[in-house]
């Protein structure tokens, strides 16, 4: 496909067919997630393994980021069948893990009406279900239905996360870390992230093994620390389902904005997710609203979209992938990218950071120049750790983008970067080798041909690994 913003897409019941995968996959998904929330690690590593066997069939680099599910508050299982919570009853809410009812739900959070207060909104499930704290005694809290709705099982109660005891990554998280790392995913997503400190908690869990984190931003907490977690982390979620039920549902689109907005200017490859088109979980095509959102999303930078439930469970997952890919592609005509590097030249300047990666954005920035100048057809980034070609791509360049590294977990980890088509290719010895080898096995692949001009990026091979990127060369594709 020829989108250049990439799409996850959530393996589930009705996309783990092989048949299926390997349509989603062929019309365009760059990443796989696989939602630890639900079902069994066992399970999870086996779709782990389909993923693996669908790319290598397809010749296709697929990575997979595999979301822990994080601190869950929730209600006592309610009876059997649906439960209305109408709008403007009274209810009550009590501490504990028994059985609940329409009027009272017990909450596994044995410290609830110690960190609740009057006037606090508590939400119930996806957020359909909005209650308001009237007051609190000794047995529970008496919350008024602000918003109803039906709901079932046991349902998840979000509560005020600014006074929340729940620590995450929590144990489970960190030993599902541990398989999941040592089975090879490509990316851990962290659920409830509120300060960089929780990204090192789990790089320590998994050590000596190493695997990319992705910090999912859904509290108010983690908005105001964007800065420490976003140098932290691999990438950034922007997870908009729980974001919206902590801050108000209007601020939602101008948080989306600001997290990418800062995500591409320090290089770090940044997720949209949540409902990006939730009726197509049953119906055959998104909605206008949807449409709007995919490419509004596009039009801020977003490297990445990301489809949950409507891979995972919807009626044709593969539709899905088709109708994101559409609407990316077309909103990728429109973008002011040209605009937005211009923009970037200056953000830069003024914020130079200390240390190599100075010398990786100067380069970058140069490079972008000159491959307007030269009129070049692509860009080959060459590098170990997935760093220049992330830096190439905040200036969202016109030519083809290449990712070339001799690491395969690196490769695989550049299908999350926007533009960035990643290659493998070999180690090398001497500068010239790393140019003349990224050059062929660019014309070997049918990216680049003779007669065009290209411009490689690359380190100087003898620099450890982490060194800034020093190395701009103009080549002419003979």
């Amino acid at each position: 496909m020829d989108a250049r913003t990439k799409i996850v897409a959530t393996l589930g019941p009705a996309s783990e067919p092989v048949a299926v995968l390997d349509a989603m996959l062929s019309e365009g998904v760059d990443v796989v997630r696989l939602n630890l929330s639900h079902g069994t690690l066992e399970s999870h590593l086996e779709r782990l393994r389909l993923v693996r066997e669908a790319a290598t069939r397809l010749g296709q680099v697929v990575a997979v980021l595999a979301d822990l599910p994080g601190p869950k508050v929730r209600a006592g299982l309610l009876p059997e069948g649906v439960t209305l919570l109408a709008a403007g009853t009274t209810i009550r809410l009590v501490p504990g893990i028994g059985p609940s009812t329409a009027d009272v739900l017990a909450v596994d959070y044995p410290t609830l009406l110690d960190d609740l207060h009057v006037q606090d909104r508590v939400v119930i499930g996806d957020g359909a279900i909005s209650l308001e704290v009237q007051s609190i005694d000794a047995v529970g809290a008496t919350v008024v239905v602000l918003t109803g709705g039906q709901t079932q099982g046991c349902p998840g109660v979000h509560l005020p996360s600014e006074r929340l005891r729940l620590t995450a990554p929590t144990a489970e998280d960190l030993e599902m870390a541990k398989v999941m790392a040592a089975q090879g995913v490509d990316f851990l997503a962290v659920s409830f992230v509120r300060a960089a400190e929780d990204l090192r908690r789990v790089r320590a869990a998994v050590a000596p093994l190493t695997v990319r984190l992705v910090a999912k931003i859904e509290t108010l907490q983690a908005v105001d620390a964007l800065a420490e977690i976003a140098a932290e982390a691999d990438a950034i979620m922007v997870a908009r389902g729980d974001l919206g039920i902590e801050c108000p549902l209007e601020d939602v689109p101008h948080l989306q904005k600001r997290i990418i907005r800062h995500c591409v200017e320090m290089g770090v490859p940044v997720i949209t997710a949540t409902q990006m088109m939730e009726s197509m979980i049953t119906a055959p095509a998104p909605t206008r609203a949807e449409v709007s959102d995919v490419a509004n999303a596009v039009f801020d930078g977003t490297d990445a979209l990301m489809l949950s439930a409507e891979t995972a469970i919807g009626v044709d997952p593969v539709a899905v992938v088709k109708a994101m890919v559409r609407v990316a592609e077309r909103a990728e005509e429109e973008a002011s990218y040209t605009q937005w590097g211009r923009r970037l030249a200056r953000v830069q300047r003024q914020q130079w950071p200390d240390g190599p990666h100075r010398i990786t954005m100067a380069i970058t920035h140069a490079a972008g120049l000159a491959a307007v100048d030269a009129g070049a057809s692509a860009i080959l980034c060459c590098t170990r750790s997935g760093r220049t070609a992330q830096a190439m791509a905040r200036f969202r360049p016109t030519p083809r983008l290449l990712g070339l590294s001799p690491d395969p977990a690196t490769v695989r980890a550049l299908a999350l970067s926007w533009g960035v088509t990643p290659l493998q290719t070999g180690t090398y010895s001497s500068t010239d080798d790393l140019v003349w080898f990224a050059v062929e096995t660019a014309v070997q692949g049918g990216y680049i041909h003779p007669g065009e001009i290209v411009l490689v990026l690359a380190g100087a091979p003898d620099r450890p690994s982490g060194a800034s990127t020093d190395v701009l060369r103009i080549v002419s594709v003979s």
